[in-house]
């Protein structure tokens, strides 16, 4: 794949999305109907006014984490990560429900065999749904341990070929460290995949930045809570952290 140039915009892109984005932050519950309520709005400004097809990958750490799992209860990490997996089948559930009450035509698929519940992933079927216009959102992760819903999220993007992953956060982009903890953090406009990995900036796994890299597929870090910035980043406007192939 061609990286595409961001001026341009993206026809078709990846929106990873943390289980943790779907909770209110607040302690409320695993899921808000707030933020569910949100999402599904600039999910559909997104599909309707930026014209963008997009694919949905989901984490889990809302309900559980692996790692914490094997830390604090003694799971084995395989068993943990599978948790993890299913969480997100859980999550995924929740998304597409709240973006079929909001009017958008949407697919579940997953990489478990969970058929009662979601289709299974499969790639052809997949890229037919996007090219008609639907949003199709990924849960399972990848279907095997010890890889991240960040990797699933770079792993689909390359499988469907998407023109750019776009991971949404709760900061404006990525920074030199902490701005929660550093006042004095600087936030980068720009970086490239070897920059990112190389000064350790937590921005995705290394798994997932290298794949990103290797394929030619930009990565965009913004601000989930910033009403429009999806749309934004998928128009091609300067938003958050592009983190060039």
């Amino acid at each position: 794949m061609t990286e595409k140039a961001a001026a341009g915009g993206y026809r078709r892109v990846v929106l990873k999305l943390s289980g943790e984005a779907l909770a209110d932050g607040g302690g409320g519950g695993t899921f808000s109907p707030a933020v569910l309520r949100y999402l599904t709005g600039e999910i559909a400004a997104a599909v309707n006014n930026a014209g963008a097809q997009i694919a949905i990958v989901v984490g889990g750490g809302n309900i559980v984490r692996g790692e914490l799992v094997e830390g604090e209860m003694g799971i084995s990490r395989v068993t943990g990560d599978y948790m993890g997996m299913l969480a997100t089948v859980i999550n995924g559930l929740a998304l597409h429900s709240a973006l079929q009450g909001g009017g958008l035509d949407t697919r579940l698929q997953t990489a478990m065999n969970v058929e009662q519940a979601a289709a299974p992933y499969i790639r052809a079927k997949a890229v037919r749904h996007l090219e008609a216009g639907r949003v199709v959102i990924f849960s399972g992760g990848t279907g095997n341990p010890f890889f991240t819903t960040d990797t699933a999220a770079a792993l689909r993007a390359a499988e469907t070929g998407a023109e750019a992953l776009l991971k949404a956060t709760n900061v404006d982009g990525v920074y030199s460290s902490d701005p929660a903890k550093n006042r004095g953090a600087s936030r980068y406009s720009s970086l490239t995949m070897d920059e990112a990995i190389n000064k350790k900036l937590r921005v995705m796994d290394a798994t997932a930045l290298t794949l990103c890299r290797d394929r030619g597929l930009p990565v965009h870090v913004f601000r989930l809570q910033k009403q429009g910035a999806l749309s934004a980043v998928i128009r091609g406007e300067s938003e958050g952290t592009r983190i060039a192939a």
